[in-house]
């Protein structure tokens, strides 16, 4: 295995098998249930953007999470993970809000919470029990939306069960605010929905251009292999959590600012009025960091879809992509300051290297970061980060190059 392509995704066969084969191990040679899954992702621009209305552009990774589902008529959630070591058992009648005394503290809330969710938004008619093993190549804690993933494929298996299943694109929206919502409100993760309206309404060898107030999206072609690109995911291993207070500082500041500037969200705040808001957050000098980067962030992301938008830009317009890219990352590390040493080394081995451009992605605090990548030097790309993080004594990064992959489905074999 080449060093920069640590993490193979599986095939939809090999990922069907490994459920199929943990649902027999644990709940009996009659298990016979419904195979679903549903990708990581990766986001090109445009983070933390999500829950302040802005735009998003993130792909589906080739990685993904698979779910064997098999439905119940008592309510009950019977879960088994290959990545866990025992079965959670969970009575959806007796499960509550995250804040709540039945709220559920594993990693089983994630499962769970989606036919929760589902009924309490009025999807389901009733609260679906169900028989459910795990499986997943999307690496955990890595910054790639393992848990969206999750929630997605379970969404997908569940849906289809139930006769609501996630055909088109406004049902796979709806299935994605139901996912949202068992984040949220059940496993108590305060995203914003980007994850899950990637990984259901992304599609293979496009990036997603996701208006996250509207819904509203729109495909655009990224074909990296045809321009002789490649886009390198880099695990740096230094793991981040959703849940322990950071990520939710980051959005309270976002309310707070725009609460003091009389705006719903700041995606309310155009580019041309900025610098007016950032006289006005004078004397609160680290939201108007905050309200920086976000504002700012959407112009990116706007000015990079339109790009992609007209065509052939990663030929054309690839040193602009590639600026967009790097400057995302410096407001991340300095506005939001949401970035790490590991991913500030990636971005900078890149630059060294004349690469057209890099970028965290994700949440922050951890995770991966991005890069893309002439692909002759590839190899050179990989070898130059392993050799900084060495130098630097920490621990060797994962690295793999990756097409935007196919949306959470259902198995038709």
């Amino acid at each position: 295995m080449s060093q920069w392509e640590h993490l193979h995704a599986w095939s939809p066969s090999h990922g069907g098998k490994r459920v199929r084969d943990l649902a027999h191990q644990t709940f009996g040679a009659d298990a016979s249930g419904l195979v679903a899954s549903a990708p990581g992702r990766v986001n090109l621009i445009g983070e933390h953007t999500d829950y302040n209305g802005g735009l998003a552009l993130p792909i589906a990774l080739p990685h993904r999470t698979y779910a064997w589902v098999r439905a119940r008529t008592d309510g009950r959630i019977r879960c088994i993970s290959a990545q866990a070591d025992h079965l959670e058992e969970v009575d959806l009648h007796q499960l509550t809000a995250h804040d709540g005394s039945g709220a559920l503290t594993s990693w089983a809330a994630y499962v769970a919470g989606v036919p929760w969710a589902a009924y309490h938004s009025g999807v389901l008619s009733e609260l679906q029990g169900a028989d459910i093993a795990i499986d997943s190549c999307v690496p955990f804690g890595a910054g790639l939306s393992s848990s969206a993933a999750l929630e997605c494929a379970v969404a997908v298996a569940i849906g289809q069960l139930a006769g609501h299943p996630a055909r088109d694109d406004e049902q796979r929206g709806r299935w994605a605010q139901v996912c949202v919502r068992a984040e949220n409100e059940v496993a108590g993760a305060p995203t914003g929905g980007l994850d899950q309206a990637a990984s259901l309404r992304c599609q293979a060898g496009h990036a997603l251009a996701l208006d996250c107030r509207s819904g509203a999206t729109q495909q655009l072609p990224f074909d990296l292999a045809a321009h002789d690109l490649t886009l390198m995911v880099v695990d740096t291993r230094a793991e981040h959590s959703l849940v322990d207070g950071q990520y939710a500082s980051r959005r309270a500041d976002c309310t707070q600012a725009a609460a003091l500037l009389g705006v719903p969200l700041l995606a309310d705040i155009p580019i041309e009025q900025l610098a007016a808001a950032l006289d006005d957050l004078a004397s609160h000098p680290h939201l108007g960091a905050r309200v920086r980067h976000v504002v700012t962030e959407i112009a990116r992301t706007r000015e990079f879809i339109a790009l992609l938008g007209a065509g052939d830009a990663l030929s054309r317009d690839l040193d602009r992509l590639g600026a967009l890219m790097y400057a995302s990352h410096a407001s991340l590390r300095d506005d939001y300051q949401v970035s790490c040493r590991e991913l500030d080394l990636v971005v900078d081995t890149a630059r060294e290297l004349h690469l057209p451009g890099a970028r965290m992605t994700g949440g922050g605090f951890g995770g991966s970061a991005i890069a893309l990548v002439p692909a002759v030097q590839a190899g050179e790309f990989a070898a130059a980060v392993s050799a900084a993080f060495t130098a630097a004594d920490l621990r060797s990064p994962h690295l793999y190059r990756v097409e935007p992959g196919a949306p959470a489905d259902v198995e038709t074999t």
